[in-house]
């Protein structure tokens, strides 16, 4: 099975680097590919659970293109940039 989800706030190989480590950890994915260009996350795996994948995400501070708004976006935003600072340092070991 696959799945194709377009993100928000992906800027860089660290904020890549942050989503494919995150969403390793959920059930089922085999493998994920981040285009940071176009904002897009793609994961390949058995029983995906799409909802899930968008929440984890979310939670990541990479919501679904369009699908929060306001203190949410703002929240998100703040998220990824500490995601996208780890995922740096983190592919530098």
């Amino acid at each position: 099975m696959s799945l194709s989800i377009q993100v928000e706030n992906i800027k860089c190989g660290g904020c890549a680097n942050s989503i494919k480590k995150g969403l390793m950890d959920e059930a089922g994915v085999s493998t994920v590919e981040i285009d940071v260009e176009n904002g897009m996350v793609s994961i390949d795996g058995e029983n995906l659970d799409r909802d899930a994948i968008a929440s984890h995400l979310l939670k990541m501070g990479y919501p679904e293109s369009g699908s929060v708004e306001g203190m949410k976006a703002a929240t998100a935003k703040a998220k990824s940039f500490v995601s996208c600072a780890i995922g740096k340092v983190s592919s530098d070991d």
